[in-house]
């Protein structure tokens, strides 16, 4: 065999092993299991209202999950498959992540921030919702701001950035706080309801639902003091290009459609079950901002007023 004879036989060699490379990828990721199973599979909570929550039919629902649905809606599409069936798989804010990395769920339909250091563990969709961490406790508590937590019991709820910066302040301000981790959210709202917490420190929104469908809605308030801004996110898997790249057009089509707004005014302008409260939450101008140029940063300066 000539030299140049060689340099080819080798030349087609290193290419065919560069396709078979890239088929690899592409055929080890999310879309390939999907559709080699027929099924996809929804990371889901059972009480962050209005985002996704069990009614009294112990069925799953929010504007989480009718976000997600839209989402299945187009991976079904891309992958030309006639059904996709849909597994809701309960998660917790503790397990959330390791579900998610070790391929128990495809898609986390909750009330997850979206941040720098979650970034190095998993990804996310365009940002759905914009909120901000602060404290619940009953109006007779007299709680304002969170150093009149100073020496009191705090609850937060396990697994969450919430927590984890309660933690760091009450260190930096010295409060002496006793902080006290709940499973869940609801969990953490019963404490404060029975007195074996003074407040609640969660994101504003999943805050004022809870009050707002409690036996007294009125014996609770929530402080005006900003402690950080956390923008929501459908989490998926990180290293996934293919995924993610369906995943985000779907959801920013649902921003350009407008039909974000009408999920939106379903959810926080409408009465919803169980109970038929309206949260009654106008849509912020950060989330405005987010819906017309879509973003999935995990910097909460991007979400702050210009």
């Amino acid at each position: 065999m000539t030299l140049k004879k060689l340099m080819a036989v080798l030349v087609a060699g290193i290419s065919m092993a560069g396709v078979a490379g890239v088929a690899h990828a592409q055929e080890g990721g999310t879309l390939k299991k999907i559709k080699d199973t027929g099924t996809i599979t929804l990371g889901v909570r059972d009480s962050s209202i209005p985002f996704s929550y069990l009614d009294d039919k112990q069925s799953y629902q929010g504007y989480s999950v009718d976000i997600c649905m839209k989402v299945v809606t187009a991976v079904q599409k891309h992958l030309g498959l006639t059904s996709l069936q849909v597994k809701m798989n309960p998660v917790t804010s503790a397990t959330r992540i390791p579900l998610m990395a070790n391929g128990t769920i495809d898609l986390e339909c909750g009330s997850t921030t979206n941040n720098l250091e979650r970034q190095k563990q998993v990804t996310f969709a365009p940002t759905t919702f914009v909120t901000a961490n602060r404290l619940l406790a009953k109006k007779s508590s007299s709680i304002k701001t969170l150093d009149d937590m100073k020496g009191k019991t705090l609850v937060s709820t396990s697994g969450t950035s919430n927590i984890k910066q309660l933690t760091a302040l009450n260190s930096e301000r010295n409060l002496g706080m006793s902080i006290q981790a709940a499973k869940d959210h609801a969990e953490a709202f019963l404490m404060v309801e029975t007195g074996r917490a003074v407040a609640f420190a969660m994101d504003d929104v999943l805050l004022a639902s809870l009050a707002a469908s409690s036996k007294s809605p009125s014996d609770y308030a929530i402080t005006e003091e900003a402690l950080s801004v956390e923008p929501y996110g459908i989490m998926l898997r990180r290293d996934d290009p293919e995924f993610k790249k369906v995943v985000d057009a779907a959801v920013a089509g649902l921003m350009k459609s407008g039909e974000i707004n009408r999920i939106y005014t379903k959810w926080f302008q409408s009465p919803i079950p169980p109970k038929g409260v309206n949260l009654n939450i106008p849509m912020s101008d950060a989330l405005k901002a987010a819906i017309a140029k879509p973003t999935d940063s995990g910097d909460p300066a991007a979400y702050e007023a210009k």
